[in-house]
């Protein structure tokens, strides 16, 4: 099993009438900024622990888990939307960084869905933030408006699925299972990583009938898609109001290629991207979309060297 290096510890903050997991690392300081790390979907905050440990500095560092995931609960909707995670990272960052005047700008860091959050925040609230690094959070393929009438009529049609409980997520005799899931969700995950984040990832939960089984902690309605059609135009608007300096970290492994093939292409990601008005992007070799946990030394230090330029 996995040892880690620095342990984190919990804590819970009202969020918007939820009770918010955060975990935390280190301990504030006055000479540099809060780190924030967001968690992409159907993931957790303990998953960034990997990378925690490779920094080569202590940070004070704050993950939580977001709405319906982890620790944290969904609040009983059985759907989620993306403006409600950046009004809870409003939440989360006037709780740790300060509100108002005595606001201090953070270090903010996102993978994947975290990404695309990070991104859109940073365009909503540009002076909140000091260096913005995207790990593999590339949004989604462009929509035609004539595709939102079949597009509401899926986002019901899921709904329902949801409320026949045909949409569960699967469960798991043992934590064992998750782990062998998660290996053979990433391939390059290995087994003392893969138990350890298991353990993390899901618990023993109660069924209807009667029996324990280990499930995954994300919230089933995560799976319902998004009611709005995907508009470029808006995230090309957010994309140039960000004002702090933006890494973009991709894994060498094409991770659009395998979700869009053609549909989505780096090549049209990297368009968009020429709205940031200040954007390195970097490449990381032997790595798929988990690179966070495939090459934690390299992404931490990519972070570092980054944040201190």
């Amino acid at each position: 099993m996995y040892q880690a290096l620095r342990p984190s510890r919990s804590e819970f903050v009202p969020v918007r009438n939820l009770r918010y997991h955060v975990r935390l690392w280190g301990e504030p300081s006055p000479h540099k900024p809060p780190l924030v790390l967001l968690h992409g979907w159907m993931d957790v905050a303990a998953s960034w622990q990997f990378v925690v440990d490779a920094l080569a500095e202590e940070r004070f560092i704050v993950a939580p888990d977001w709405r319906g995931f982890g620790l944290t609960d969904g609040g009983g909707v059985d759907n989620y939307w993306l403006p409600d995670y950046l009004a809870d990272l409003e939440w989360l960052l006037d709780h740790y960084a300060g509100e108002g005047d005595a606001a201090r700008p953070v270090d903010l860091v996102g993978h994947s869905m975290g990404g695309n959050v990070a991104m859109h925040y940073a365009g909503t609230r540009p002076a909140r933030i000091r260096r913005l690094v995207n790990l593999e959070g590339f949004g989604m393929p462009a929509r035609k408006p004539e595709e939102a009438p079949a597009r509401y009529g899926q986002w019901i049609d899921e709904l329902k699925r949801l409320h026949r409980g045909e949409m569960a997520l699967a469960g798991y005799s043992g934590v064992d299972g998750v782990a062998r899931r998660l290996m053979k969700t990433n391939p390059r995950l290995t087994p003392d990583k893969a138990g350890w984040l298991a353990s993390h990832w899901s618990a023993l939960q109660l069924q209807p009938d009667g029996n324990e089984r280990w499930q995954i902690l994300g919230d089933a309605a995560h799976k319902i898609i998004n009611a709005n059609i995907f508009r470029v135009d808006e995230t090309l608007a957010l994309y140039a109001r960000i004002s702090a300096p933006t890494l973009m970290v991709e894994a060498a492994d094409d991770s659009l290629h395998g979700w869009w093939k053609n549909r989505y292409t780096l090549e049209e990601f990297h368009e968009r991207l020429k709205s940031v008005p200040s954007v390195r992007i970097e490449q990381l070799a032997d790595a798929g979309h988990m690179l966070h946990h495939d090459q934690p030394q390299r992404v931490a230090g990519l972070i570092e060297q980054f944040l201190a330029g």
